[in-house]
This record gives structure tokens, C-alpha cells and sequence, in this order.
């Protein structure tokens, strides 16, 4: 009796142990923490802003001005700046039925499909090689995976995301340059500028200004002693007259 009690004992315990370490490895590799791990590591700092559907997922750390993409449930991932991104469109059944874009108003969802196929939240970059990365919010078949969301409910989350996008685009966005002044206001503005004064030239006297110094008199030349000549031409002249 006391070895069958103690065989169930240890069935018991292992049961357990069991049954925590694969709770343990559901919650460490489920989708959404795998790819907040991949976005960790390739971004050296927590997501701030993560949006995770499909195996695929987006994130965004503003401290270091980086964006990410990962797919494959983080296997693989792709970083960028974040002032490369663009613009995002949410799509639904190959229609775009919203978008923001750099530069543009951004196109607000008119109407939202309670039976819709496919909705896709698409992300436009500014990057030859990887210009764009498609997140499948909701495909057919997902009805039956757990926790999946309805159709209406993953166009929200697609629309809550254009909006997102859009005020990354207005933060990411430039500083408008100050508009230049009109040329009569630059040259009222424009100081005058004063010749400097000669080396040679005196130093500036401020009492010497207010008491101005006389004029300096003409500099007269001694008395010419007249040559021969300038006493007799008179005479000569008279002579032969």
C-alpha cells in the first residue's frame, strides 16, 4: 500500500510538472511575445508601438527614430527609419478603403464589411529593395483559429492604425523652413555698415567731438625774391612800344 501511495505521489508530481512546462512553453512562444523578442533584439529597446496578426508583425521605437518588420513569427525582420516610412493603406477585398500618406489628407473609412474575405494593412516605405510589407489582418480560415478576430473588428484595428501612422508621419515630418521676409523688409533690416576708419587716422575723441578744433589756417609760402628778368620785362616792353 505505502509503494502503490508512493507511485502516485510521483505520477502526481510529474503530471504537474508536466503540465507547467508546457504552460511555460505555450506562453514563451506564443506569437504576439515572440515577435515583441525579435523586435527587442533588433531594436536594441521595447517596441513602443506594436501590431502583431498572422505570423507577421510592426513595431515602432521612437527614442531611436527605428521601425521594424517581422515576419515568420520574428524570425526574420527588416529595420528602418522611421522617417522612411511613407504612408499605410488599409485594404479590404483588393480596395483601398483607407490611406495616409506624407504630405496628403489622410482618407478616412467610409464604410466597414461585416462579411469581408481579406483585410490587409499595408505599409509603404521609402526603400528600393523591401518597399512595402503587408500585414494580413484577417483571410479566410480564421474563423476558426483561437482568439482570431471578426472581419469588422480587424477593419478597426487596421483603421486605429492609419490614424497611428498618420501622426508618425506628422511627428517624422521636417520642420517647415521660416518664410523669407520681402526685399524692402531685408533692406530696412539689413544693418548699415560703417567704413572703418583709416590706420593712420587719429583715435576717436569724444571731447574733441563736442568741441570741435578750428579750422586749420592756409599755409602761406615766404616772399619770392623777383629775378632780373621780372624787373626789366616791364621796362622792355615800354621801351619798344
Amino acid at each position: 500500500m505505502d509503494e502503490t501511495a508512493r507511485l502516485l505521489l510521483w505520477l502526481a508530481l510529474a503530471g504537474t510538472a508536466v503540465t507547467f512546462a508546457g504552460s511555460a512553453a505555450i506562453w514563451f512562444m506564443d506569437e504576439e511575445r515572440r515577435i515583441r523578442r525579435a523586435f527587442r533584439h533588433v531594436l536594441k529597446l521595447p517596441a513602443d508601438a506594436v501590431i502583431v496578426a498572422n505570423g507577421r508583425g510592426v513595431g515602432f521605437n521612437f527614442a531611436r527614430n527605428l521601425a521594424a518588420v517581422a515576419w515568420d513569427q520574428g524570425a526574420w525582420c527588416l529595420v528602418y527609419r522611421i522617417d522612411e516610412l511613407v504612408g499605410a493603406e488599409l485594404i479590404v477585398d483588393g480596395e483601398v478603403r483607407a490611406r495616409a500618406y506624407r504630405g496628403e489628407a489622410r482618407r478616412a473609412l467610409e464604410r466597414t464589411t461585416p462579411g469581408a474575405g481579406q483585410i490587409t494593412l499595408r505599409l509603404v516605405f521609402d526603400d528600393a529593395r523591401h518597399p512595402d510589407f503587408e500585414i494580413a489582418m484577417w483571410s479566410p480560415g480564421d474563423e476558426a483559429r483561437r482568439r482570431a478576430p471578426s472581419p469588422a473588428e480587424a477593419i478597426q484595428e487596421a483603421n486605429r492604425w492609419i490614424a497611428r501612422v498618420e501622426a508618425i508621419l506628422r511627428r517624422a515630418a521636417p520642420p517647415r523652413p521660416a518664410a523669407a521676409p520681402p526685399p524692402q523688409a531685408q533692406a530696412q533690416a539689413q544693418p548699415q555698415r560703417v567704413a572703418p576708419p583709416p590706420q593712420d587716422a587719429p583715435p576717436w575723441d569724444d571731447e574733441a567731438e563736442s568741441h570741435p578744433r578750428p579750422a586749420a589756417r592756409a599755409r602761406r609760402e615766404p616772399p619770392r625774391e623777383p629775378r632780373t628778368r621780372d624787373l626789366f620785362e616791364g621796362d622792355e616792353d615800354e621801351a619798344f612800344t
